[in-house]
């Protein structure tokens, strides 16, 4: 049984779905002003992390050590550089018989995964 949202979390994910991309609780909370939504930073941030623990959203942490929030719609796989930062999605997945099994073997309801390779992109290898 899916746990009944507030108003604010209802706000915030509204605005999750319209975007494209993962946000940051910050940018996220400057949309949410320039929509006429009144809320404070620190409730953007409980409506995140109930959001999460509901399984509605998920958060990435970039390798600059910055959350970012979206909403799941799938599973998400990335090549990350650690010289410039970059990610680069990938559109390949190898684990989603291992998810499966995981789910049956441990009953644990799996909401999403991430998978992310951390190396040197083309343009730091040049440098």
């Amino acid at each position: 049984m899916k746990a009944q949202r507030t108003r604010s979390q209802e706000k915030v994910l509204e605005v999750l779905q319209t975007l494209k991309k993962a946000i940051s609780a910050q940018e996220l909370y400057i949309q949410l002003r320039h929509s006429d939504h009144n809320m404070g930073l620190a409730t953007v941030y409980r409506s995140l992390e109930a959001l999460k623990l509901q399984g509605e959203i998920k958060v990435r942490i970039l390798p600059n050590g910055e959350s970012v929030y979206s909403t799941i719609n799938r599973d998400r796989h990335y090549l990350t550089c650690v010289n410039c930062d970059r990610s680069i999605p990938i559109k390949q997945c190898p684990v989603h018989e291992l998810e499966k099994q995981l789910e049956q073997s441990h009953q644990f309801k799996v909401y999403y995964h991430t998978l992310e390779f951390f190396g040197l992109c083309d343009q730091c290898q040049e440098h």
